[in-house]
């Protein structure tokens, strides 16, 4: 049956993933991505497929470099508007990893045309618009296909000055890491899901994705900022084993000082609210991260491999630049991230270890 606007609609329930939970898991898409096909060399491509970043950057032979990148994903929230705002806030983002200044978006809509009408497809739509005018950007233009499940995304582009891109796997060691949204996304969507999401938690996972991480550009003009990407998919430990790994080096994170999306994780956690992409994730790379034995162990793997859609930025920082650091991130409102929550140290066994304290 064809359901419409007006008509109690659950954009979830048409999916069987959410959000950036769908993503193929890292060891699966090593695997994919594997080729013995040589492309080329390119002097203009500053970085591409060599390394797990998180958008192409091309040098535009001016001083300046174009940021390129798409990500798109199904539904991790029911309602169509905020659905297209997250979608869009989280491909945006990797222009803001990498430093840059977004400048044009393109939207990428799959939509299941014989279940959601064309009116439900329009608020994902105006959502995306409504993320492109705070981002002070356009939407473009488009594609569209139909599909069996709802997808939206864009391809967004942005530019750098090259001296200002930050790049995923150039942290140093003795880095200082900072973490700009909290984690739980995924327990939280995952408990909306199944019926156990308390009322006075409704709003928190959507209005943390709705966020747009424009601090990356900013962040991206301190010299001491060494490095930076965003939390997705992979979790906070896929991403930072890719920032280790990436820069030949390890790295610690203090469990104590992990920022939490609420104070009733435990609960949620307790009631089995662990998204599939959590297990998966941990799959393709717990053998690389090392938990200390004074720590409960399943609630470390359950926060910090928590797939993250629209997550906050992870940051590697100079010792000798943290208070330039924290002085941008108080006056743009993330006063609350000052705390590091973890280090780079030279590279030993693990790529991570997983610490109750530094």
């Amino acid at each position: 049956m064809l359901k419409e606007i007006g008509e109690e609609i659950k954009l979830t329930q048409y999916s069987h993933g959410a959000g950036c939970g769908c993503k193929i898991a890292p060891d699966v898409l090593d695997k994919i991505l594997h080729s013995n096909f040589a492309m080329p060399d390119n002097d203009k491509l500053i970085v591409g497929n060599n390394s797990k970043d998180d958008a192409a950057v091309y040098n535009l032979g001016n001083g300046t470099a174009l940021i390129s990148t798409t990500d798109f994903f199904m539904p991790i929230v029911d309602d169509p508007f905020q659905f297209g705002r997250i979608a869009s806030a989280n491909a945006i983002s990797d222009v803001y990893a990498m430093g840059g200044k977004p400048i044009l978006a393109i939207a990428i809509l799959g939509w299941p045309i014989d279940k959601l009408s064309p009116e439900v497809a329009k608020r994902v739509i105006e959502g995306s618009r409504s993320i492109c005018m705070e981002a002070g950007i356009p939407l473009a233009g488009g594609h569209s296909i139909d599909s069996p499940e709802p997808i939206f995304g864009l391809a967004v582009n942005g530019l750098v000055n090259i001296s200002d891109i930050k790049q995923n796997n150039t942290a140093r060691e003795n880095d200082m890491l900072f973490l700009t949204k909290k984690l739980g996304v995924g327990i939280l969507t995952t408990a909306e899901k199944k019926g156990l999401l308390k009322t006075q938690h409704k709003s928190l996972a959507a209005n943390q994705m709705m966020q747009l991480n424009k601090v990356g550009e900013q962040l991206s003009q301190i010299e001491g900022v060494h490095a930076m990407t965003d939390v997705t998919g992979f979790g906070l430990l896929g991403h930072l084993v890719e920032m280790a790994e990436g820069s030949e080096l390890s790295a610690k994170v203090a469990l104590d000082k992990i920022p939490l999306i609420c104070d009733d994780i435990h609960y949620y956690l307790n009631s089995h609210a662990v998204p599939g992409g959590t297990n998966r994730n941990w799959k393709s790379y717990g053998h690389k991260v090392l938990i200390d034995a004074t720590i409960d162990a399943s609630f470390a793997k359950n926060i910090l491999a928590d797939p993250q859609t629209s997550g906050g930025l992870l940051i590697a920082v100079a010792p000798d630049a943290v208070d330039q650091v924290k002085t941008v991130l108080v006056s743009t409102g993330y006063g609350d991230f000052v705390q590091p929550v973890g280090k780079m140290i030279g590279k030993t066994e693990h790529a991570i270890q997983v610490l109750a304290q530094l």
